[in-house]
This record gives C-alpha cells, structure tokens and sequence, in this order.
C-alpha cells in the first residue's frame, strides 16, 4: 500500500506540476487539500484539475469563518500592522491553512504534507512552523527547495513537465503578477514591481477596487458597532465577522481604500516589493482604533501598541503556534473588555474621515476637556505636577551651567 501525502492545493500551474512529480519521484498517493479562506472564483473547477493531474482525491476545506473569527479577530483587536503598513492578510491565513492540512494529514493517515512555496519567500516558513507545531512527526516536503529533484526553473518547464505527462492544461507561460486572495485582502508581486522606481500600473494591476482618483466624487457615511473588540454591524444591520469583512470590502473598493504599496522586510533577510489591497480590512482598523481611543487609558493604550507591534511581527514569522502568541493575545483580549460601543465615518476618495464615535464605557469628560474650570481639575495643581515633571531637566540644566562656570 503507497504511502500518502497531503499536498497544499491552489489549482494554480505549480501545485498542479507538483501531483505528477510527487507520484514519479516518490510514489506517493497524492490527496490534494485546497483550503477555502475566501479566495471566491479561484476554486472554480479545481476537483477536475486535481484528478486530471494524478490526484486520488479532493478536499476543498471551507475554513472562511474560522480564519475570520479566530486569526483576523485578534488582529484587529491588537491593530496587528507589521512595518507600519502590511496588515498581514497573508501572514494570518497560512496557519489556519496549515491546521487544515495536518488535520486532514491525521483523517487520512498521510506520513507527508507537501507545499508549493518558494525557497524564497515567508511562506516556507509559515507552512512548516505550523505542521511542526501541530505534527512533528509528520515529513514536510517542499519541491522549491529539493533543485536535484525539481528541476523545473519557469512556467514553460512546468508547462512541458505536464504535458510529458499527458496532462493539457488552461495554462500559458505569459507572465503575470503572482498574487494571494483571500477573504482579507490581495497581495501583487512580480512585473514592474520588481523595481522599487516604477509606478504600479494600477489600471492592471487592482482587483478589488479602485484608485483614489476613480473613486466617486460622493463621500459615503458608515456607522459600525463593535462588542468587546469584535465587530457586530454595519449601518444598523447585524452580522458575523466574515460578513462584515466582505461588506467593507465592497465599501472600501469603491472608495479607493486600503491600496498600500510597500517594501518590505522578509523573515529569509531579504527586502521585497509588492502591492496590497486590503480595502475592508483598513476600514475595520481604522474603526476599532477610533473606539479605543475614547476607552483604554493611556498606559494601558501605549502597552497594547507595543503588544500590537509584537503580534504583527509573531504573525509575520508564521510564529502562530507559540506559547509567546497565546500570551500576547491574552494580554490583547484583557484590554477589550470595554471596547464596546458605535463607530461614524465617512469614506471618500481613499480616506477615512471619523463623523462621530459613541461607548457606554468612554473615559472621555467633556468637562475636564474643556476650558471652563470644573470641580475634578484645578488648574493651580498644573503647577506642582510640572516641578516634579521637570524636575530631572532642571537639576540637569543646573549641574551644566556650574560645570560650565568653573
């Protein structure tokens, strides 16, 4: 009886060569598991595709709800943003992928679980910390990286391999930009991106939106409702966080929001340029950031933006399964306990434009904000509070002016 492996499954042209390849060079029975984190029409005819290529069989794992409620979640709530920029939509779906492929690893008795990423790329690592974490006595193996045995260097060497190999596929070798979907968001690398000097040919490249400079001369107003960090409605209507994501996101595409070019760091030490659309996912940052501002106090504020900055980066390194995460996210969760409360802003051409926000828990005192003298605030405390708050700058000042007198 052949051994199995569980191959990660896109349908695209380098997970399709890699069904023959396994079964020639190691004569695996190749189950295929594509796993659904919302990448829409990208599944269409994959099952035909996956058997066509050798493969015994199938899953299509519907995981959109998970991914959404248990890996963006507590993104947001910790406003988990690496670089400055990148709001992780591909960091966060690869170990929910890979949770998914070790579970079906275990249904089907697989002692393998192969994937398509690079030698290059994060990816390879968010994989294979995840199957680690999860299965470490499950082998991994990754064709991108085994170049005695892949031989292949470009579409039309995998192109040939499949049809060597009796399998005529909808593939040509044009070039095109390598992207990720998913729910959250699209990532562009590859074509003139390749060079940090050229403009992204933007009427190319979008797939979710559009430019600032299309979207309609008509601001929209949106109201949100958030409980305890998570997101409950939009315009007074209820639904689930998945929901919710692909409302924004059709908001914020027409509105020209959430287009970030960047160049960033990758986990393997070298630099690489792409472009994100992630238009329903900056609304969503933009909105919970507005409510905690009215709520958390500020220690607390200016912890969690440190535990923020952590997160991203344990997220980007595909660091999902630690004990380090399950700490951070505790800390992050204890802070959301009174992010409660309603969310107004206007979208217009690319920006987020705050219209008002509300919480039953706002720390916020229009009578201490405001100039007139009130009974918790005497202004004659102000004095007392700056000679101590000063103090360390005027001893300093006092210590140079003797040591420069003598």
């Amino acid at each position: 009886m052949k051994e199995k492996v569980v191959l990660a499954y896109s349908g695209g042209l380098d997970t399709t060569a890699i069904i023959p390849w396994l079964k020639e060079n190691f004569d695996y029975e190749v189950i295929c598991c594509c796993v659904d984190c919302g990448q829409g029409e990208e599944l269409d005819g994959l099952e035909e595709r996956a058997k066509l290529s050798g493969a015994s069989k199938l899953y299509i794992e519907d995981i959109v709800d998970d991914f959404c409620d248990n890996y963006v979640v507590p993104c947001v709530q910790a406003h988990a943003v690496y670089e400055n920029k990148y709001l992780l939509g591909t960091s966060m779906a690869r170990p929910a992928i890979a949770k998914k492929l070790v579970d079906i690893a275990r249904k089907e008795g697989a002692t393998a679980i192969c994937h398509g990423a690079t030698g290059k790329g994060n990816d390879q690592i968010r994989f294979e910390l995840g199957i680690k974490a999860l299965a470490p006595d499950i082998k991994i193996i990754a064709p991108w990286r085994m170049t005695d045995v892949w031989t292949m260097e470009s579409r039309e060497d995998e192109i040939a391999y499949c049809k060597q190999h009796g399998i005529d596929l909808p593939f040509d070798a044009s070039q095109s930009y390598s992207r990720d979907r998913n729910l959250w968001h699209i990532s562009h690398e590859g074509l003139e991106l390749e060079d940090p000097a050229n403009e992204p040919d933007y009427g190319h490249l979008l797939v979710l939106g559009v430019t600032p400079e299309k979207a309609p001369d008509e601001g929209e107003y949106v109201t949100m409702t958030f409980e305890k960090g998570v997101p409950k409605s939009i315009n007074g209507e209820a639904m689930k966080v998945s929901d919710i994501i692909r409302r924004l996101n059709e908001l914020g595409g027409k509105h020209g929001i959430g287009i970030c070019d960047i160049v960033e760091n990758r986990v393997v030490g070298m630099k690489s340029r792409g472009v994100y659309e992630t238009p329903g996912g900056t609304i969503l940052y933009e909105a919970h950031q507005q409510l905690e501002e009215l709520v958390l106090d500020r220690a607390t504020y200016e912890t969690k933006e440190e535990m923020g900055n952590k997160l991203s980066q344990i997220v980007y390194e595909g660091k999902w399964f630690t004990p380090l995460r399950e700490a951070v996210q505790a800390f992050i969760e204890s802070t959301q306990e009174y992010v409660t409360g309603e969310v107004k802003f206007k979208l217009y051409k690319g920006n987020i434009i705050k219209a008002g926000t509300t919480s039953p828990y706002s720390l916020y005192s229009e009578s201490l904000a405001s100039f007139t003298t009130g009974e918790l605030y005497d202004h004659h405390d102000a004095e007392g509070f700056i000679n101590l708050f000063g103090l360390p700058l005027k001893v300093r000042a006092l210590k140079m002016q003797e040591s420069d007198d003598k």
